[in-house]
């Protein structure tokens, strides 16, 4: 069944704000804490980010503004560079510092858009230029390794399902493991994913990945439903299944295959991208199979694809080196 978009907003508030938002820790003052529980309330209502972005965005401000140890209206651009100086002096590499930027730019928006500050001191600031990094993609060869699992007992038949959905739809890894069982249907091969911005969309799946789907639904889910659960990947407590327990699954797998690869949750989506996009199909297609709002983002993917050319032909040419 699906729920109306604001219903399902006003649950999610509800939740983040039972689970973190009475946790405020900025030193000493009640004003500055409710402040940054108006932020949170604007994050969640306007920008609709989920409960991990708001999660890191109340670290950077908390640890902003107990570093400067100032009112909001009384800090300027240099106590904000005199922050930057100190991310660079711990040893937070550009992107760390980028994305910081990024955040107290958001929360001076606010600001002026409240009429807290009469001026922004984030317009003083130029930020960082991040270095572009090509994400890793794995070779069909590797895909066929990670996806050879043995089947051995309810672990591995789950785990055999999970990886077969995310190479056959890449899903981001909080998608993966928030769909739940009315989500996905096996009959006509489609999952639905909430993304970023609880922004919602339908993506395609493969009979190989659905028929791996069935089994573990059918024959091993149910003895990890402990507690009665809807969401489809489960733990050995009955409960779905977290971050960190897949990136050791997935971290487990590739040492065990020898993938020899810099190692991220992400490698199966980038690799879905790049693999599609190689065998012809058009970049606005796989940009909203992986929801990215703009496709600029999804153009990284004929990045990946050049150099994966470049590199197969410096390999295999006999004048390529």
């Amino acid at each position: 069944m699906f729920f109306n978009v604001n219903f399902i907003y006003f649950l999610n508030y509800i939740m983040f704000l039972n689970n973190y938002c009475c946790i405020i820790d900025i030193d000493g003052s009640d004003n500055m804490n409710d402040l940054l529980k108006d932020f949170i309330d604007y994050l969640i209502i306007d920008c609709k980010y989920s409960n991990n972005t708001i999660k890191n965005y109340k670290y950077i401000i908390v640890k902003f503004l107990n570093f400067i140890k100032k009112d909001v209206t009384k800090i300027d651009d240099d106590d904000i560079k005199r922050f930057i100086e100190n991310n660079q002096k711990i040893g937070n590499n550009f992107r760390t510092i980028s994305n910081n930027l990024n955040v107290l730019r958001s929360f001076y928006n606010f600001l002026e858009i409240e009429k807290i500050i009469n001026k922004n001191p984030m317009n003083d600031i130029d930020m960082p230029k991040v270095p572009k990094s090509l994400p890793r993609i794995l070779s069909k060869e590797e895909i066929i390794k990670i996806l050879n699992v043995d089947l051995v007992n309810k672990y591995s038949y789950r785990n055999k399902a999970m990886l077969e959905l995310m190479y056959a739809s890449g899903l981001r890894i909080s998608e993966l493991l928030n769909i739940k069982t009315h989500d996905i249907d096996l009959d006509i091969g489609i999952v639905r994913v909430m993304g970023k911005g609880n922004k919602e969309r339908l993506v395609p799946v493969d009979d190989y990945a659905i028929k791996y789907i069935k089994i573990y639904i059918n024959e091993y889910r149910i003895l990890l439903n402990k507690n009665n659960s809807d969401f489809l990947f489960l733990n050995n407590l009955g409960s779905n299944l977290s971050r960190q327990s897949l990136f050791n699954i997935l971290k487990e797998i590739y040492i065990k295959k020898n993938i020899n690869s810099t190692f991220s949750p992400h490698t199966l989506r980038h690799s879905f991208a790049t693999h599609l996009l190689e065998n012809g199909a058009d970049l606005r297609s796989i940009q909203e199979m992986l929801g990215h709002s703009n496709i600029t983002t999804t153009q990284i993917y004929t990045h990946v694809s050049d150099k994966v050319v470049n590199d197969n032909y410096k390999y295999f040419h006999p004048h390529g080196e």
